[in-house]
């Protein structure tokens, strides 16, 4: 059991975590056809539309109702609903998340009256799904909105009636924001690589994986979850949920459905790889495929070739609380110690955490923590390159954003693969970079130029 120290301080900083608004904004870019539309200044939805620009390296679908002084003071309600029209004349989308932020929330908007005044007043888009999601910034992170807003999807959409057939052959994938969209599509391959049939929600991997469309440029979405496989999700055999995150998303899920739900913290570690592998294994009832059988031989081979490197590794971890946990338990489980471990926000799981204490903080409560200790390597995301220098070690990036870095987005960590590959990373690193013997010199060598020096070190 892990201590958990919330955070005293008035101020971050050094910030580490990016706000719930942003997460409830990624979620929705996991559909088909879909637009984020965040309640609330234009200064909000630039920085989260910078934020996933640069680590994406794609055009994003976001758009703001552009509260300005005017409208915070005497109401932004008329805002709502000529931006939800004027969305649905121009992009004519599939869905709509309507996401408020804390300064829409502080103002006071009831965005499900609002959100009613606009059926009423443009009964012609009745087809539009509009899915409103309270996702104000002060509180949580990235995580913690994400979650609110598969939930709201989840309610909005996932209907609560008993499917007319079942689906033996389909599962649900609920996917944290801690798995990148190589991560999304390597728990796809593994699921199929068992004949099923995943549905991913959200299906960051079809949607932000970096694809070409033949129309050039959508405005909305391309790739994600469709509305259809979504009505669908009530007629599988089984829910699997990856990050403590998604528990209450896939309580909902289950309690209208009837689904069960099978729930894995993380996909790093052989433990981890097993746990999931084992759990298709039982549902599709059939044996492990050759293939699957095969990547974990090479990961146990990996395990073997890299121990001696990581066995006295220390390093320093700072990422929101799901990814925080895997990369923890991965790397203690590999024998290295996490000497400091700072989340982005507090969470239940956190306390499950083999380590002594893990602090709710920012990246200046990293390097506090870390100095004293002589880490050989940092592990967060790019905000914490400063860190980094300052402590004289290696960063390896991870976890969201990394604006520094090309292809941190689609980098595969999870699997036996994932893990494989996260193996040899971290051993090049710690190999490289970690404090070296310094050479013996004999006090008996004969200087250049000079007398040697016996053993009281006395001239000869």
């Amino acid at each position: 059991m892990a201590q958990v120290v919330l955070p005293t301080k008035a101020a971050a900083v050094s910030p580490l975590k990016v706000s719930q608004a942003m997460g409830a904004s990624l979620a929705f870019l996991g559909l088909e056809r879909a637009m984020p539309l965040e309640h609330g200044a234009r200064g909000c939805t630039a920085l989260s539309k910078l934020f996933f620009m640069r680590h994406f390296r794609e055009p994003i679908a976001l758009q703001t109702t552009a509260m300005e002084e005017f409208t915070t003071i005497l109401g932004a309600d008329d805002n709502v609903v000529e931006a939800l029209r004027t969305i649905c004349v121009k992009d004519q989308p599939g869905v709509i998340g309507l996401i408020s932020t804390g300064l829409a929330e502080t103002q006071g908007a009831d965005v499900p009256r609002t959100l009613q005044e606009f059926r009423t007043v443009c009964p012609q888009f009745a087809h539009v799904a509009v899915v409103p999601v309270s996702a104000p910034d002060t509180p949580g992170c990235l995580e913690t909105g994400y979650a609110i807003a598969v939930t709201a999807i989840i309610e909005a959409l996932v209907t609560a009636a008993a499917p007319v057939a079942c689906r033996p052959r389909q599962v649900n994938l609920l996917a944290s924001p801690m798995l990148t969209t190589g991560d999304v599509e390597a728990v796809r391959e593994w699921i199929e690589a068992f004949d099923l049939h995943p549905v991913v929600l959200p299906d960051l991997a079809s949607s932000l994986d970096g694809h070409l469309i033949e129309e050039g440029y959508s405005s909305l979405t391309y790739g994600g979850t469709s509305l259809a496989d979504i009505a669908t999700m009530g007629a599988s055999v089984a829910t699997l949920v990856i990050g403590p995150s998604l528990g209450s998303a896939a309580t909902v899920l289950e309690e209208r459905t009837g689904v069960p739900s099978f729930h894995f913290p993380g996909l790093m570690g052989l433990a981890a790889c097993d746990a999931f592998t084992d759990a298709l294994r039982q549902i599709a009832e059939r044996p492990v495929p050759e293939r699957v059988e095969r990547q974990r031989a090479r990961l146990l081979d990996t395990m073997v070739d890299c121990h001696f490197v990581l066995g006295e590794a220390r390093l320093a971890v700072a990422a929101d609380p799901d990814l925080l946990g895997q990369l923890t338990r991965f790397l203690t489980g590999m024998g290295a110690t996490v000497v400091a471990a700072v989340a982005a926000a507090a969470a239940p799981a956190l306390a499950d955490l083999p380590l002594d204490r893990v602090i709710v903080g920012d990246l200046e409560d990293l390097e506090d923590a870390a100095r004293p200790h002589a880490v050989h390597a940092l592990v967060t995301n790019s905000h914490g390159v400063q860190t980094a220098a300052r402590l004289g070690v290696p960063l390896l990036r991870a976890g969201f954003p990394q604006h520094d870095h090309f292809g941190g987005h689609a980098r595969t960590w999870v699997g036996y693969l994932g893990t494989r590959h996260a193996l040899f990373d971290f051993a090049n690193v710690f190999s490289v970079h970690r404090r070296q013997i310094p050479a013996y010199r004999s006090r008996f060598r004969q200087p250049e130029g000079g007398v040697a020096e016996n053993r009281a070190g006395a001239l000869s």
